[in-house]
């Protein structure tokens, strides 16, 4: 079938597009009802959050954003009778449940581990993986289809397998509870992913761009920073975006290697602990908060995604 009569065909039957668009749009609320749930529990008050039936409608409270910063402690009528009238409406919210607050929560250090460990390990892994997938596609590796196997079969281990021998090691070098230690490792681990996906991109690029460069007068490292790495943005683009997604989401190694100085946010919102139980609202507002930093990071990318394929479509 020829383009016209494809076009034709689909001309003549529009229902097909609506039937795909509805298709997409159905998926795409299936998809964002847990996150749109998670924002609108950050929202509740802890009995709100528990309630049965669940609550859709609701007097929207920030309860469990000042729960998720600070630590408070109750007291009894009589202390909370002689203290001064609160400052501000964070303290009066906390007042509200007969508590006063203790000092800030330690949210704040394990977010800012997060984004040190996430975007320090994605950094190294694009680097690396940049270098390593231009070598291999543009020189005479010795073994290289061993070598490509060998990165590979890196991804194949579930990281439980490896959980032991790993903190052993870590125990022994010092690397325990570290940031040094957590960037190393999830740059180990994606260093695989990141070679493979760009290598891809690169095979794609034509020789001829970088032996024009080279005949100009380049060198072969201008010719790979001038040449090579604009026409393989999409790619070092989409490689860093699931670099982060796994280095942003990870928690069996955070949980095993980390306890304090390094702890990143996934094994430690799960500890909030509220009166009863878990503090849901709390739970629900670090889980928004740590959703951001990834959300943005990938809008900004999807702009200079969008513009390398289309770089791309041109140059074809």
């Amino acid at each position: 079938m020829s383009a016209a009569s494809a076009h034709s065909v689909v001309e003549s039957k529009p229902w097909t597009r609506h039937l795909a668009g509805g298709v997409v749009i159905l998926y795409a609320l299936i998809t964002i009802l847990p996150l749109v749930w998670i924002l609108m529990t950050s929202f509740k008050t802890p009995p709100d959050s528990i309630s049965y039936p669940p609550k859709v409608i609701f007097e929207p409270s920030l309860e469990g954003y000042v729960n998720l910063f600070t630590t408070r402690t109750r007291q009894t009528p009589e202390y909370m009778a002689s203290l001064p009238p609160p400052e501000n409406w964070v303290e009066r919210l906390v007042r509200d449940r007969n508590m006063v607050i203790a000092g800030p929560s330690k949210f704040g250090e394990r977010f800012l581990n997060s984004v040190i460990i996430g975007f320090g390990s994605t950094f190294l892994s694009v680097f690396l993986g940049t270098l390593a997938a231009y070598a291999f596609s543009r020189f005479k590796v010795p073994l290289k289809d061993d070598l490509m196997f060998f990165i590979l079969s890196t991804r194949m281990m579930p990281p439980i397998a490896v959980a032991i021998p790993i903190f052993l090691m870590y125990r022994t070098l010092g690397l325990s509870d570290t940031h040094l230690g957590m960037i190393l490792l999830y740059t180990a681990v994606n260093v695989s992913l990141a070679v493979w996906l760009l290598k891809g991109f690169i095979d794609e690029i034509p020789r001829e761009y970088e032996e024009a460069a080279l005949i100009d007068g380049y060198t072969r490292l201008q010719a790979f920073i001038k040449v090579v790495l604009p026409q393989a943005a999409t790619g070092i683009a989409a490689t860093a975006i699931f670099c982060l997604i796994f280095a942003w989401n990870e928690y069996a190694f955070a949980l095993l290697l980390t306890s304090g100085t390094a702890q990143t946010a996934p094994p430690f919102i799960p500890t909030i602990i509220g009166e009863g139980g878990l503090d849901w609202p709390a739970v629900a507002a670090g889980a928004t908060l740590f959703l951001i930093p990834i959300v943005v990071f990938t809008i900004v990318l999807r702009k200079h995604l969008l513009r390398g394929i289309t770089f791309g479509a041109v140059r074809k």
